[in-house]
């Protein structure tokens, strides 16, 4: 297959475009920009485009498909001229359904807790040795590339991204996958850009349970009420199969958990980890993985990238990174340290960076969402506001939607001064952001704190 990229540079787009060149497709792409580390790895495979921008001429009928990505326009001049010559042009979501139409499909959805929850069961498979392809929407420490595409493999596992597919696509991504075994881990209002109301978005959840092929099975976390719901309304058509949270004790480094008489003592700990833990239990249970040996091999799971990481640590002090940035992402984070670390003293800093948490109209939604933590600091960039094409948001206004004690700023360097005005002696550091607070290095942070305290 000769298979051309509109918008190849993209963290999604650039992993799929990998995975087919090593299957053996012929691929070429395009964008007009493209950082790391996507670079790095498009050129490490051979696909890197010659040039930077958009090229009609890379356009011809000698093409069998091609894929565009979100990051490029409807009016693109290489999707123009695709559309004239009747090529197929796919949406990254459709060409996936293409490549997995005649495996066992297992979808991921859920506002929070997908690349975890896909992280533990291919953590599991890989334990077990069972060969799947799969697609995760994060980088996965250990894995080169977050797509796998065989012709061997008889189950595809797909992160379910309930965001839209392409620019002339405005279909939810996981609308187009059609599972066999689907799970739903949570709803929480996110993307208000496309979005604009919570009726609206819990939509596509509901949608997202039609797509689900005939005698197919639907997990669903009983925890949490719109998924709840959704499990009950469609038990009738579908196999319908709750989870929740295990029986479990926190221990110095982890939890012990229990399940049908035995117990199991992980690396990972807090609620929302060991929710995520049983709904990916479920799914494998639905794959026809014995639950025991399931979580036997859960036992060497030490979490997701980003996702809680641990960046230093020594006596009595521990720095942690987390990816939470929806207020529910955010809420179970902190309680989970909290949780895990009763006695020290938990300072959580938090960065507003996704569109919808810039939002002004969203802000209320994160109302008491780092009430676990002793100490709290919230910033945003006025420039990154201001770059979306936001209406600004000010320090009060964020004060007010998360509510008293928390303290907001407005640049890096307050940031670094709230940092330093800390005692780090029996604490735990808590950064969370999709970004980087506009430039600190974690690794750094970390090493400083601990350098300080030997």
């Amino acid at each position: 297959m000769r298979i051309h990229f509109i918008a190849i540079g993209g963290s999604a787009m650039h992993n799929l475009a990998i995975a087919l060149s090593r299957k053996g497709d012929h691929v070429t792409g395009s964008d007009d920009e493209i950082f790391e580390p996507s670079r790095t790895r498009l050129d490490r495979q051979g696909i890197l485009p010659d040039q930077i921008g958009w090229n009609d001429s890379s356009i011809s009928d000698e093409l069998d498909a091609v894929i565009l990505g979100m990051h490029a326009r409807a009016n693109n001049p290489e999707l123009l001229k695709a559309k004239e010559l009747g090529i197929p042009i796919y949406s990254y979501p459709e060409y996936l359904y293409e490549q997995s139409k005649d495996k066992q499909r297992v979808v991921i959805g859920g506002s929070h807790g997908k690349t975890t929850i896909t992280s533990m069961l291919l953590h599991a498979i890989n334990h077990l040795e069972i060969d799947v392809d799969y697609m995760v929407g994060a980088q996965l420490e250990g894995y080169d590339c977050m797509v796998k595409l065989t012709d061997d493999a008889k189950v595809m596992i797909l992160e379910g991204d309930e965001y839209l597919s392409s620019p002339i696509d405005r279909r939810p991504k996981f609308h187009l996958y059609k599972p066999d075994i689907a799970i739903i881990s949570g709803i929480a209002w996110d993307h208000i850009n496309v979005f604009p109301t919570f009726e609206n978005y819990l939509d596509q959840f509901d949608g997202f349970c039609k797509v689900i092929t005939d005698n197919g099975t639907l997990i669903y976390n009983t925890e949490d009420a719109e998924v709840k719901r959704l499990g009950e309304k469609y038990a009738a058509n579908l196999n319908a199969v709750p989870y929740s949270t295990p029986t479990y004790k926190v221990l110095e480094h982890g939890t012990r958990l229990s399940f049908e008489g035995k117990e199991y003592p992980l690396s990972i700990f807090g609620r929302h980890n060991l929710q995520n833990l049983m709904g990916a239990m479920k799914i494998a249970k639905a794959m026809g993985i014995k639950p025991d040996d399931y979580l036997t091999a859960m036992e060497s799971f030490t979490g997701a990238g980003k996702r809680l990481q641990k960046v230093s640590e020594t006596e009595g002090f521990t720095l942690y990174k987390d990816f939470a940035h929806s207020p529910s992402k955010l809420k179970a984070t902190t309680s989970a340290v909290k949780e895990q670390y009763p006695d020290r003293i938990v300072v959580a800093c938090m960065e507003l960076h996704t569109f919808s948490s810039l939002k002004k109209e969203f802000l209320p939604q994160y109302e008491n969402a780092m009430n676990a933590a002793d100490v709290a600091l919230v910033y945003f960039s006025p420039e990154v506001v201001a770059h979306k094409k936001l209406e600004p948001i000010s320090v009060d206004m964020v004060s007010e939607g998360f509510g008293p004690g928390v303290k907001v700023v407005t640049s890096t360097a307050e940031v670094r001064a709230f940092l330093g005005d800390q005692s780090w002696p029996n604490s735990v550091l808590l950064m969370m952001s999709s970004g980087n607070f506009d430039g600190i290095n974690y690794d750094d942070l970390g090493e400083g704190i601990v350098e300080d305290l030997l």
